[in-house]
């Protein structure tokens, strides 16, 4: 099914409605951006160049605050690689994650691939709310 770019400018104001979010025009544009191609991991500096590439005129500061309202909303999930590192992931359903380090680049793992066992007890008034595996791989000719 062919959606028109109409029909799918309003999937993401639905979206954003139901997150709790006000769809701002450039929510909208990026919240479309973000989930036009799938199931996809971008980091805030990927999906500022997205934008400027179409057109579209946002700062670096207004995709940062995008995302991370996003994320607190439960529109995207956010992946931390490192200090500094993060990739937000278009993908909220439970899975893991591959991260290429030397491509910085993730790939999904479905959950059911990654048996995790033995975990200690959670600290007492807190429980696992979930438990997301990032295996990090390298290149065996180093």
């Amino acid at each position: 099914m062919i959606m028109t770019r109409d029909r799918t400018f309003t999937l993401a104001v639905e979206a954003l409605k139901e997150a709790g979010l006000r769809p701002t025009r450039q929510r909208v544009q990026l919240l479309h951006l973000l989930r036009a191609g799938g199931n996809r991991h971008l980091s805030a500096d990927d999906l500022a160049r997205e934008a400027k590439k179409i057109g579209l005129s946002v700062s670096l500061a207004t995709v940062y605050n995008a995302l991370n309202q996003f994320t607190q909303s439960g529109l995207l999930r956010e992946v931390v690689i490192a200090p500094g590192i993060s990739y937000f992931d278009t993908n909220i359903g439970p899975h893991h994650h591959f991260y290429f380090e030397e491509e910085r680049r993730l790939q999904d793992i479905p959950v059911d691939a990654v048996s995790v066992s033995d975990l200690p007890p959670a600290p007492m008034g807190t429980k696992v709310a979930r438990v997301e595996v990032v295996i990090r791989l390298e290149s065996e000719r180093k």
